[in-house]
């Protein structure tokens, strides 16, 4: 596959009273053209300023990147004037925020923040912007769309603002769709719709996405290609299969051995990763996960790991494969969920029939 977004070493940080928050320190990652990227970690691992940080939405001040690449099509995004990325925002690039009901605008109907982007990006006429918002609201499974194309966000629910959000990224065939946290706000039921749309969508428009989640449940449905964050920095990054079925860092266990299963058989232990975050207002010397990690090497304190090559696809950021570095198993807890997931997890386990 050949890629159609390139991060290199990118270091987004925050000035503030206390001194430089550093949010992102030295993020790599690709998005190859048609696959779905997820970004997975713990609130203030960095997942979402990463994400706006590509769509330049960083409020400056207080923030700002302070270093590194974001290719997009041959250009560095991150060095592009302002008038240029507005060009791409909402054309080439979108994003689905994660409260629905504070990215629509309360005083506008429905229709004219769907017909906005396609009369500013697509030099569509009224009339034919109007039919296309019409179209979108239908593609994205609302009923009556010329109804609710003349409706106020406050008429809808909050899994129907969703899809009106989603229609609105898609209003222009973005090339890269990035979705923060799209379905948190929701029950399970409407989360469920919610991803199984934008898959659909993604077969229909043939989108790249960066799907953000604290979810792993989440992440096994929907990507292709998974990215763990801790700390403002990918500590692994691998295929679905690598991560969920050979996980190699230890936070990433930890994030696994949280997962509560469907375990039948008895109490269900859920295991909760000690501590909390690092201040990244004073990054730790070294591992930034070496504090909270019972697998911790002496030298996770004083040296910052490299990546390691499990695989041409799984890298790890971890001294525990280091040639010298003594043979860890994962934890009872990652081993239990491992023999609980089904190996066939993308396809349903539940059909509901519907008879007519």
């Amino acid at each position: 596959m050949s890629k159609i977004l390139e991060v290199n070493n990118l270091q987004v940080s925050f000035n503030t009273h206390g001194g430089e928050v550093q949010a992102v320190r030295g993020v790599d990652f690709h998005l190859d053209k048609g696959e779905t990227l997820a970004i997975v970690g713990e609130s203030g691992s960095g997942k979402s300023v990463t994400t706006k940080a590509l769509m330049r939405l960083i409020p400056n001040p207080p923030g700002f990147i302070k270093g590194g690449e974001i290719l997009f099509e041959g250009k560095d995004l991150a060095q592009l004037p302002e008038k240029d990325m507005q060009k791409i925002r909402g054309k080439d690039i979108s994003m689905i925020f994660q409260d629905p009901m504070t990215s629509l605008n309360p005083t506008m109907t429905i229709g004219k923040q769907i017909m906005e982007p396609l009369v500013k990006h697509q030099n569509m006429s009224k009339n034919d912007a109007k039919k296309r918002a019409i179209e979108l609201l239908k593609l994205v499974g609302l009923p009556s769309p010329e109804t609710r194309f003349k409706q106020y966000p406050h008429q809808f629910s909050g899994g129907q603002r969703q899809r009106v959000v989603i229609a609105i990224a898609l209003a222009c065939n973005p090339k890269i769709l990035i979705a923060d946290e799209p379905t948190t706000a929701l029950d399970v039921t409407i989360q469920a719709q919610i991803l199984e749309l934008m898959k659909d969508l993604q077969n229909k428009i043939e989108t790249s996405i960066i799907f953000i989640t604290h979810d792993l449940g989440v992440v096994a449905n929907v990507a292709d290609r998974v990215a763990v964050m801790y700390g403002g920095q990918i500590v692994e990054t691998g295929t679905v299969d690598e991560i969920f079925y050979d996980p190699r860092h230890p936070y990433t266990w930890g994030l696994i051995g949280s997962m509560p299963t469907t375990d039948t058989e008895g109490e269900q232990e859920l295991v909760a990763i000690p501590g909390t975050p690092p201040d990244l207002l004073n990054p730790p010397k070294g591992d930034a996960f070496a504090i909270r990690s019972d697998y911790a090497l002496k030298v996770d304190f004083e040296q910052e790991p490299p990546y390691y090559q499990v695989s041409d696809t799984h890298f790890v950021k971890s001294w525990l494969l280091h040639p010298s570095a003594p043979q860890v198993e994962p934890p009872e807890a990652v081993k239990v969920r491992h023999r609980q997931m089904p190996t066939n997890y993308k396809e349903p386990v539940l059909v509901e029939e519907v008879r007519s």
